[in-house]
């Protein structure tokens, strides 16, 4: 089949080439910028039945329903309390921001203690809270209106609150990202290949495929697929990272093809017919990894899956039609100035290194497991928070952030939300009084404030700080729990028929226990996966199994990994929540994509190789080089992830995932599998034809 859609491809080179230019122009002027359409709150994602988004529903009466649909202004002044100008001043900005497109509700919160600074609260539509385009409008709207207003010299103003947090931490890393990957990519690639024209053709397919899929993804998300602003990070760097890959396995065979003396339309026809079932069933394992998304029970994981396999199913079709249309066009050119010397290609540095480990299997496995373990054990102390982005420093909602902690201690318009509902109005202030009381009097809380009533006196809020930590923090987050049993008490005690938690700590929790549910959920399937598509692919039921552990223990080990860097020796209260599914989705499947080209060369080598020795260090010899260039691109396009995202989730991700790419590039594919295939022998490939074969395909 791919002979003949590599002859397709030769025959039909311009006119493919054509097709993707003129599509990918035309997609760009019709349909709408995946930015454009993202969604910047995680809260949104949740369950309706979720306690903290129930909760929420009891706040609507206050206008604060939605914690992510808020901004509080801060306005302080470090010498002194403020004066009349600075509140007359801090009235117009008020006054100013009512007017600002999308914003709903400014409400005064009142004054700090030491009458150093005043907060107001902010409220926005449900438009502008849930898409990056229009919260950074209302945002950048808000501020403009600093300036706008004048004040006194001395009178600080920023902006704080979740919306302002959301949109400072998006900042325009996805640009930075595209910029910085393309940079390094084509950098790298050059070193590769040592050409011209061949790390344009490996590139140019993978960066079309970047901007369709963004663009086609917008498209599924106007139909109603709620896609994260996190999705337009990871995007661009797996498809220029993965898409490279594919184009390097692709080139590099052609090269050695063309080496071997093949005329070059044979040559690629060749190369296609034996790299293409590789590319495609690496294509079809990242795809099909990211599709068991669609079952987590958290909704950010179920916008996030299909849009990420859609984009590898672009980079796909790419790979298998417009780079071979490419080399096709250029030929042997493509390599220009390296020179093709005719004749059968030395194993080199990876080949020697294969030999060693055929050699001394059980040393290799036992040294690599070790090695495995000791970065495993990294998860000792393991612990997420489902936190919101956090306020990067420098930013001016960092700047209100510390302002806000400094001057109001105590529970205010930026705590969490205690909801009491009652079947009738409560006109009794002692009620509210003895309530507050009562809450205050649990451990559980720091400080309670209020009470508010709603219009119908049924609804009451109060504020509070929770004892094990501030706001946002993951240790509140995970008292939440001990919280809401508290307050069901009280509730009970005083006659409320329904009570709840809103805000930042209770929706961190009640994201951070969906994306475990979701972990627990999905791993198990994606295993599934990846067995059967291994075992398809390699015709065997027993190389599947250590495939996919060796993969499995390099997760660990990189799971690991981020523990110690981010919280063992940064602090942090814990890794981000989307984390441990991601990665694990992301080692698996682009783990198992090198275990496919390095066992089907393998396997390919074996039918006519002397021992299963030989056929090993063969195939490693062979495809080491091109593994080691495509791993250290896809780790870099990672690493690029983690320095320009501007966000703690992108940072930990990117460092995560690229240090998950560097331990199967450079440890698993080289050293774990080969001991593991030698110590199998000829049941590596059982029940197949290929393990019956006379026993000196075995190795020594």
């Amino acid at each position: 089949m791919f002979a003949a859609i590599a002859r397709f491809d030769v025959r039909f080179r311009w006119l493919i080439v054509a097709v993707w230019v003129l599509g990918v122009i035309a997609a760009v002027r019709t349909l709408p910028s995946l930015s454009s359409v993202t969604q910047s709150s995680n809260v949104q994602f949740l369950s309706p039945s979720s306690p903290s988004v129930q909760a929420a529903l009891l706040a609507a009466p206050f206008q604060s329903g939605n914690p992510s649909a808020t901004a509080i202004i801060v306005a302080s002044r470090e010498s002194g309390p403020l004066t009349a100008a600075d509140t007359a001043a801090i009235g117009r900005l008020e006054d100013a921001t009512r007017q600002v497109s999308g914003v709903t509700l400014v409400r005064d919160a009142g004054a700090s203690q030491d009458g150093q600074a005043i907060e107001a609260v902010v409220t926005v539509t449900a438009a502008a809270a849930n898409s990056n385009t229009a919260a950074r409008d209302v945002v950048d709207g808000i501020r403009a209106r600093f300036s706008q207003v004048g004040g006194p010299d001395g009178l600080s103003l920023h902006l704080a609150g979740p919306l302002a947090v959301s949109v400072d931490a998006s900042g325009s890393s996805a640009g930075n990202i595209t910029r910085f990957t393309l940079l390094f990519v084509i950098v790298l690639l050059f070193i590769v290949y040592r050409a011209a024209l061949a790390p344009l053709i490996t590139l140019i397919p993978a960066a079309l495929a970047v901007a369709l899929s963004g663009l086609l993804i917008a498209q599924l998300a106007r139909v109603g697929v709620s896609v994260a602003s996190i999705a337009q990070l990871l995007l661009i760097v797996l498809l220029l990272g993965a898409g490279s890959d594919y184009g390097l396995f692709l080139s590099f065979r052609f090269r050695e093809e063309l080496a071997r003396g093949t005329e070059p339309h044979q040559a690629l026809i060749t190369a296609v017919a034996r790299v293409g079932e590789a590319i495609t069933y690496s294509g079809l394992t990242v795809a099909a990894a990211l599709l068991t998304l669609l079952l987590a029970p958290f909704g950010i994981y179920r916008g996030l899956g299909p849009a990420l396999a859609l984009g590898i199913g672009v980079m796909l079709a790419a790979a298998l039609t417009l780079t071979p249309s490419l080399l096709a066009i250029f030929g042997g050119a493509a390599f220009w100035p390296s020179r093709l010397k005719p004749g059968t290609q030395r194993a080199g540095l990876w080949g020697r290194v294969a030999e060693r480990v055929v050699r001394h299997p059980v040393l290799t496995l036992t040294a690599g497991v070790v090695l495995f373990g000791a970065l495993a054990a990294g998860l000792i102390g393991y612990r997420t928070g489902g936190l919101t982005n956090s306020a990067p420093a420098g930013s001016d909602s960092a700047a209100g952030a510390a302002v806000l902690a400094a001057r109001f201690p105590r529970a205010n318009a930026g705590s969490d939300q205690l909801l009491l509902r009652f079947d009738s109005p409560v006109r009794d202030t002692a009620v509210l009084t003895q309530v507050q009381a009562q809450l205050a009097a649990a451990p559980v809380f720091l400080s309670v404030t209020g009470p508010l009533t709603s219009l119908d006196g049924r609804t009451v809020q109060y504020y509070s700080v929770l004892k094990a930590g501030p706001v946002g923090s993951t240790s509140a987050a995970n008292a939440i729990p001990a919280a809401r049993d508290a307050l069901t008490a009280v509730a009970r005690a005083s006659g409320a028929h329904a009570s709840g938690i809103a805000g930042q700590d209770a929706s961190a929790y009640d994201i951070n226990s969906a994306s475990n549910a979701s972990l627990t959920l999905v791993v198990p399937i994606v295993l599934v996966l990846m067995l059967v598509l291994l075992g398809l692919m390699l015709r065997s039921l027993v190389a599947p199994w250590y495939l996919a552990l060796t993969v499995g223990l390099s997760y660990l080990a990189s799971l690991g990994f981020a523990m110690i860097v981010f919280v063992h020796l940064a602090g942090n209260d814990g890794l981000i929540f989307v984390l441990p599914l991601l990665l694990f989705v992301f080692s698996m499947a682009l783990g198992e994509d090198y275990n496919i080209l390095v066992m089907s060369r393998i396997r390919e080598e074996a039918h006519h190789a002397r021992s299963l020795s030989e056929a090993l260090t063969r195939a490693i010899g062979v495809t080491g080089g091109t593994v080691t260039s495509a791993g250290i691109i896809l780790a870099g396009t990672f690493v690029v992830l983690g320095l320009a995202g501007g966000r703690g989730d992108a940072q930990q991700l990117g460092f995560s995932i690229a240090f998950g790419v560097v331990l199967d590039t450079f440890f698993v594919r080289t050293l774990l599998v080969p001991s593991l295939a030698t110590l199998l022998g000829r049941w590596n490939w059982w029940p197949s034809a290929l393990s019956r074969l006379k026993p000196d395909i075995e190795s020594r």
